[in-house]
């Protein structure tokens, strides 16, 4: 006896062209994403002399992440942390309260695959003529279509992999070095691997994408209830399928246009699916058949589970307004927010300027040839700002100290350029009245002044050694 196959090919999908208030949107939607993806890299934004003019850059080199006049240092790394979280529970949010509205609007793998079915219908026509092209044996036509459309998407692939590249250097320079060959190599791999990527996700793999690589769809279940609104079919309306001049019939025709035009090649009518994206093009697609045959819109809509009963009852669904703010959604809302507050309230209070301050442990103190005591500190000071500036160093201790830094026998000022660290080892001395003794600390703190702005810094530590 033969084994039967676990295995069964994938069947391509041909989804129908529709027109409609979601198609419309969904057009919008991918325009406005594509074109913020695109065109960031090439947005300029001053920050002064010797910073980078790109508005969005991720510049690894140096460690920094720059957006707008906004710049994020390594420290900082919870900021992104922060934007992290918000974006996970801004997808808890959505979820929760529209289902997967993420998947079917703004999700690179829908977006992308939109694209490259837009490019397949404008090169091999709408659906039945994909259809019979899929169908057809491979002749100079075939492959002639086929060429120009893999030509097209694979120029496609290749501007998202160069996008992407351009955030983490200067666009304009990397542009001239990739045309020329003298671009790093690391930059030549990650184009060729995001290439190859997006054009076998988003031309050949697509609706399997979804279904078999991204955990979302198995994750969603926990994130939906009974009162989130979703894509579903009224079958106490549509039941049984039949002909419009039927009358004892409900208002589906089974027409199948609802199937014809989803991306995932699902049913609707069979209730909700882990494939279901919730892109609405079913919607579209009913409703202008429901016009055409004179039944009111709306067999396939967006709605939720609880108004069921009072639907099939004939009584009028809950406002909108009262499934998308409920106490899971309100839940998930205060935390984004608290979130999203503490981060912009911690970007406004940070200073232009960081102190560290840390003891040489190797030798703890000092004596010297005149009996005095030094502790040495490492002291680390960023500028932050877009300007070089001077800053003067002092310190305050309830005992008699004296600071020196190494070769600046003028005195405690010293200047550090723009956006710049800078390592400065300090000498702090004091007179001992008996032996140095390393159980004796004093506490005393080390103050840096922006001599320009006049902003001040300082951080506490303990000088080691018992002095007068």
């Amino acid at each position: 006896m033969s084994t039967p196959s676990l295995y069964s090919a994938r069947e391509p999908i041909f989804p129908r062209r529709v027109s409609g208030v979601f198609r419309r949107l969904k057009w919008w939607i991918m325009a406005l994403t594509l074109g913020i993806y695109y065109l960031t890299p090439w947005l300029r934004w001053d920050r002064g002399p010797n910073l980078p003019d790109q508005a969005v850059l991720i510049d690894l080199a140096n460690r920094r992440f720059y957006f707008l006049w906004i710049e994020i240092w390594p420290h900082e790394f919870y900021f992104v942390a922060g934007l992290l979280i918000m974006a996970g529970l801004g997808l808890f949010l959505f979820t929760s309260a529209l289902g997967r509205v993420w998947c079917g609007y703004t999700c690179p793998q829908t977006v992308w695959t939109d694209l490259f079915i837009l490019v397949e219908r404008w090169i091999e026509g709408d659906r039945n003529a994909r259809v019979r092209l899929h169908r057809a044996k491979w002749d100079f036509k075939k492959w002639r279509l086929r060429l120009v459309k893999w030509t097209v998407w694979l120029a496609i692939a290749m501007a998202t992999g160069g996008a992407w590249v351009f955030y983490f250097t200067d666009a304009p320079t990397l542009f001239g070095n990739l045309l020329n060959g003298t671009a790093h190599p690391v930059a030549y791999i990650t184009i060729a691997v995001l290439t190859l990527t997006t054009f076998v996700f988003g031309g050949f793999m697509r609706e399997q994408v979804c279904i078999y690589m991204c955990p979302w769809p198995r994750i969603q279940a926990a994130m939906m209830d009974p009162d989130t609104i979703t894509v579903t079919y009224r079958d106490w309306r549509g039941e049984p399928r039949g002909k419009p001049r039927d009358k004892s019939t409900g208002d589906c025709i089974d027409c199948m246009a609802c199937v014809n035009v989803c991306p995932m090649g699902i049913d609707i009518r069979d209730g909700q699916q882990m494939e279901c994206i919730t892109c609405a093009l079913c919607i579209d697609a009913c409703d202008d058949v429901m016009a055409k045959i004179g039944k009111p819109r709306g067999l396939i809509d967006y709605m939720a589970l609880t108004d069921e009963p009072a639907e099939r009852a004939g009584k009028p669904p809950r406002p909108l307004w009262q499934h998308i703010f409920r106490v899971r959604t309100l839940i998930y809302t205060a935390m984004w927010s608290a979130i999203g507050i503490g981060l912009v309230y911690a970007l406004f209070i940070r200073s232009d300027i960081e102190l560290t301050v840390s003891p040489v442990r190797n030798p703890t103190y000092v004596l010297q040839s005149d009996g005095g005591i030094r502790n040495i500190y490492d002291v680390r000071l960023r500028n932050k700002s877009s300007e070089e500036r001077q800053f003067h160093m002092s310190l305050t201790s309830a005992s008699i100290l004296r600071i020196q830094l190494p070769g600046k026998d003028a005195g405690l000022t010293f200047t550090v350029p723009a956006d710049t660290t800078l390592n400065q080892q300090v000498y702090v001395t004091a007179r001992s009245r008996d032996d140095a003794a390393s159980t004796h600390t004093t506490d005393l703190r080390l103050w840096v002044e922006d001599l320009t702005t006049g902003d001040r810094a300082s951080r506490a530590t303990t000088f080691n050694g018992k002095v007068k």
